[in-house]
């Protein structure tokens, strides 16, 4: 629909993205600005400390390494359950989906709480080790950044299989059947048939998991604990804890900015990938 007054329909909208989005930002980066807590003067001490201290320029580094190998993780195991999800019969797709679906029903709180129960000294890896004679003593998966990815990955293992799923259940069957056809190997099919096509899906999954494990801050907090140092447990310190607004609003715009610098460099990969 065009005409003079199709911006009306947009304006609720924008109105709702100024009010709830652009004007908390605008905020938040006023914030940084101050000087101190009581927001008199303005400065860039935030901004230096932020940029300029070794310690938030490794967090920075830890909280994207903790998204990228959250992703990686959830890749290898979401690809190949979407690739037995296309094949398998309507009964065991409906068994999958509803597995993928289910974990989305329980509060990310409580399956965080579970999985201490999991990780922990006695808990069902340790016993399993030990019972198996694979170690002698309990492995140390607490606080360490192996046991987060690990339960970070079954946490937002949904947001990267639905997306796949979505994506190869869109491919045409008579595709794999003409690669079959004309000799084509399942491995040769797969690389050149199958993930091409399902490229959209894993691009929006990727991205999905990384902003949400990036800024996972009751996983990072209660799994990872004190050791492990990541930017959304340092802006809650910083606001809560030490009372220094602006370092805080400098590190959570600082956390923004890198997850997005992110997640436009996957989008630009998926548009390039397709248009190749």
């Amino acid at each position: 629909m065009n005409g003079p007054g199709v911006w009306r329909l947009a304006l609720p909208l924008g109105l709702a993205q100024l009010m709830f989005f652009a004007a908390p930002l605008l905020i938040l980066l006023g914030t940084s600005l101050a000087t101190d807590e009581h927001l008199r003067e303005g400065s860039l001490r935030a901004w230096r400390e932020v940029l300029g201290d070794s310690f938030h320029i490794q967090s920075v580094v830890n909280t994207l390494r903790l998204g990228a190998l959250t992703v990686l993780a959830t890749l290898l195991l979401a690809v190949p359950l979407a690739l037995v999800h296309m094949a398998a019969g309507p009964r065991l797709k409906r068994a999958i989906l509803i597995a993928a679906v289910l974990p989305l029903l329980t509060s990310v709180v409580v399956r965080t709480f579970s999985w201490i129960v999991i990780l922990g000294r006695e808990g069902v890896i340790n016993s399993t080790l030990i019972a198996t004679g694979l170690s002698a003593t309990p492995v140390a998966l607490l606080q360490t950044e192996p046991g987060l990815i690990l339960a970070l990955t079954q946490i937002e293992m949904p947001l990267m299989l639905l997306p796949l799923i979505a994506a190869t259940a869109r491919i045409d069957p008579s595709l794999l059947d003409a690669s079959t056809s004309l000799g084509a190997s399942l491995a040769r099919t797969l690389s050149r048939v199958v993930l091409p096509l399902a490229l959209p899906g894993l691009i929006a999954g990727s991205t999905l998991v990384f902003a949400s494990a990036a800024t996972a801050f009751i996983s990072q907090s209660v799994i990872g604990g004190g050791r492990l140092n990541y930017l959304p447990a340092l802006v809650w310190q910083q606001a809560m804890v030490v009372f220094d607004w602006p370092l805080a609003a400098a590190m959570a715009l600082t956390l923004m900015g890198s997850v997005l610098m992110v997640v436009g460099a996957l989008n630009l990969l998926g548009r390039g990938a397709r248009h190749a």
